[in-house]
């Protein structure tokens, strides 16, 4: 065996032929172009989709599945729009420059600006990655993630028509939902570890210009974020199948079991922050109070929330934080319910 024999074959550039000319790639559709297929197939054949599912439990699993996904696309998207802008065009020292150099400060400051994103808790995820990925102390950016679709004024005033007459339900709710989301922000800079959290890399979705930035970062963010808020809705639509009606008012009569039974409620039932409002005014024969527990823990956790946070910052992290956030979450509510609700 010569020398030339015995040394291992060049490897084949996968981009040329054997004569040497260039070899075409093998169409790979992307996620996008899959998304596109699926609903062409949906749209073309519904007839037959709905002779699938002509049952009653399953019709409203559906109804439940497709009001989660469309109430939630909207404010997804506007989310994913505002993170993209962040990362394309804010300079990347900006908000440390904004916020308080101490974390302890920069908890409460971030928790207050929650007010200003218009939209519910899909939007506040990517635009919390965004925040972390920028530089922002990760107990400010879920003091952020946690306000944002409690406080700001499209949920303030949906509360406020939601229950008429009632305008202190509206200020419980703001004061509970702020000191929850702040309070679980200085319980991460106290007890968090870098391990458990998974700070999202946004390095490969720098383009040549800020506008090609901003178009690979919305694109990135719409179909991560999406594909969990699906997987959340289809939860959230088999847990509402498979509870019973005759719970609520088993529940109803015990003032300890409400507030805990309405708060469950919220994280299966994973109801907009924009539309929760008039849900939980539904609840007459509930408390106040139980009935702040549903708007309070609500846009902070549920099952649509958890899969997102899961695939955005890890399963350690969601795992840890949406339990915790529950237990804040229901005890604020209880103090801030007696205080002004009483």
């Amino acid at each position: 065996m010569t020398a030339a024999a015995g040394r291992s074959a060049p490897v084949r550039d996968d981009r040329q032929r054997e004569d040497g000319g260039p070899r075409r790639r093998r169409w790979r559709p992307s996620q996008l172009e899959i998304v596109g297929m699926v609903a062409v197939v949906l749209v073309v054949g519904r007839s037959w989709v709905q002779e699938q599912v002509a049952y009653p439990a399953v019709e409203a699993g559906a109804t439940v599945f497709v009001a989660i996904v469309t109430q939630a696309t909207p404010f997804l998207v506007l989310g994913v729009l505002l993170s993209a802008a962040i990362t394309a065009f804010v300079p990347p020292g900006f908000w440390i420059r904004a916020l308080p150099s101490r974390p302890a400060l920069a908890v409460p400051v971030a928790g207050a600006a929650g007010c200003m994103l218009p939209g519910c808790e899909c939007a506040s995820v990517p635009v919390a990655g965004s925040l972390m990925s920028r530089g922002v102390a990760p107990a400010a950016a879920l003091a952020f993630l946690l306000s944002a679709p409690a406080i700001n004024p499209i949920v303030v005033i949906s509360t406020v028509v939601a229950f008429p007459g009632q305008p202190q339900m509206a200020l419980a709710r703001f004061v509970a939902s702020l000191a929850t989301a702040v309070a679980m922000g200085w319980l991460w800079l106290r007890l968090g570890r870098g391990e458990w959290l998974r700070i999202p890399d946004r390095s490969h979705l720098h383009g040549a210009t800020p506008w090609h930035t901003f178009r690979l970062t919305a694109a990135h963010d719409f179909l991560h974020a999406g594909g969990f808020l699906v997987i959340g809705a289809l939860a959230a639509a088999v847990m509402n199948v498979a509870m019973p009606t005759s719970w609520m008012q088993a529940l109803a009569d015990h003032p300890v079991l409400s507030v805990l039974g309405l708060a469950l409620l919220a994280v299966v039932l994973s109801i907009c922050s924009e539309a929760d409002a008039f849900v939980a005014a539904s609840f007459t024969s509930f408390s106040l109070t139980a009935r702040l527990a549903f708007l309070v823990v609500g846009p902070m956790v549920d099952l649509k929330l958890f899969s997102m946070q899961a695939g955005l910052f890890g399963r350690a992290f969601a795992t840890r934080f949406a339990p915790t956030t529950f237990a804040v979450a229901v005890g604020v509510s209880c103090l801030v319910g007696w205080w002004l609700l009483s």
